[in-house]
């Protein structure tokens, strides 16, 4: 089987169950720390914007999580202006397509790389938005033109870029990647989002985007049953995706990365996470 982008021969494996920082909807850092104490991980995707808007200082954020014991392993980026009320809104506003706010997103994305460096963070994840199905689009270009700008500023800070999944299918987003072919950019494989977006079968698209995946987003969903509207997020192991079966994927590709936990529906955001770790660590634990 393939390697994936985080396989090195000779070298141990790590794989580390965290959380997404957002998800938890925390007020201040320290709440971030307390958080994520309570869902059991010792790790955090770290939403950057709070960070670079000030809103939470950059020393005041670092240190909370060290002395929770929590590693950065990753950050997350978003685009200004974008609209998810609907499947049509998000596919003209997500990510790099917006004229309107390419300058904004662009030297945001500068000023993020900066302070993933100044953290720590090697990896940083976003949406890029629809990517066009058909090679030659003109759209196509000119967001394979922004995202590779974007990757450039990364890569400038020595940080990996991973696109995430779902709005579009694998086989487009790999053709995607070929075109694009810029060695800072890889996957981050969201498996739910497939599932909502309605984009396949997340395990089948897992064992053809493998050997490009830079870190694995743990989220479930149910597929809808009106096409062209959403599909429906639920707490892990309650959705359509097979578990184990993408396990076994993660396995055959010896795909070495970390799994966030991400929940973005729901009340008891906590309780969901936990529910989730204790259904995918040990998934995790039989790869060691």
């Amino acid at each position: 089987a393939a390697r994936s982008w985080g396989a090195s021969k000779g070298v141990p494996i790590i794989r580390r169950l965290g959380a997404c920082s957002w998800s938890l909807k925390c007020k201040s850092p320290v709440d971030l720390a307390r958080a994520l104490g309570e869902v059991g991980v010792s790790c955090v995707q770290l939403a950057l914007e709070p960070l670079r808007s000030g809103a939470w200082p950059i020393e005041e954020t670092t240190t909370s999580l060290r002395r929770a014991n929590i590693k950065i392993a990753s950050g997350m980026i978003g685009t200004k202006g974008e609209d998810y009320s609907t499947l049509q809104s998000i596919r003209e506003t997500g990510g790099g397509r917006s004229d309107a706010h390419w300058l904004w997103n662009l030297t945001m994305a500068e000023e993020s790389a900066a302070i993933a460096k100044k953290i720590g963070v090697k990896l940083v994840t976003f949406h890029a938005g629809f990517l066009p199905e058909r090679k030659g689009d003109s759209l196509r270009r000119k967001m394979l033109g922004r995202i590779a700008q974007i990757a450039d500023r990364f890569a400038a800070q020595g940080v990996k870029l991973g696109l995430e999944t779902g709005q579009e299918t694998a086989d487009t987003l790999l053709e995607v990647l070929k075109e694009l072919a810029h060695p800072n950019v890889g996957v981050n494989f969201d498996p739910a989002n497939m599932i909502l977006y309605d984009m396949g079968d997340p395990v089948a698209a897992l064992d053809t985007l493998a050997p490009h995946v830079v870190q694995v987003h743990i989220k479930d969903a149910l597929l809808t049953e009106n096409p062209g509207t959403w599909g429906s997020e639920v707490v892990v192991g309650t959705g359509d995706v097979d578990w184990p079966g993408f396990f076994d994927v993660v396995r055959e590709h010896g795909l070495a990365c970390n799994f966030m936990i991400e929940r973005e529906a729901g009340e008891s955001r906590v309780a969901d996470m936990i529910s989730a770790r204790t259904l995918v660590g040990p998934l995790i634990e039989k790869l060691k």
